[in-house]
């Protein structure tokens, strides 16, 4: 049976969405690059519901559920209509040139 979505892609679709969520907020990432900060994904946890097939049109809705200081926990839904695909948990936190946890961009924090 061929056709479906294999499930890493998933991984990618809700990267392109927290990217795109990032950018709606104000936040550039390029620039938090140049200035030695990224944000790095730290945890993730996905359920995969039903399958998407090639040449479904899919959505990803993120919201935040958690934000401290240096840590965002975000949940993700991939939906096909009104059909939930997958649900992840996201953790992301920022870390400087050497690798060490830095707090979150000021728009981000409480």
């Amino acid at each position: 049976m061929g056709g479906i979505v294999y499930h890493a892609n998933y991984l990618k679709f809700i990267e392109r969405a927290r990217s795109a969520w990032v950018r709606d907020l104000g936040i550039d990432q390029n620039a938090m690059r140049a200035a030695g900060t990224i944000f790095v994904v730290r945890r993730v946890e996905m359920d995969f519901l039903a399958p998407a097939r090639f040449d479904d049109v899919l959505e990803v809705e993120t919201r935040t559920i958690t934000v401290t200081a240096a840590r965002l926990v975000m949940e993700q839904t991939v939906t096909r209509g009104t059909e939930r695909l997958l649900q992840a948990v996201v953790t992301v936190v920022c870390v400087g040139p050497s690798g060490q946890p830095v707090r979150l961009p000021l728009l981000l924090r409480p």
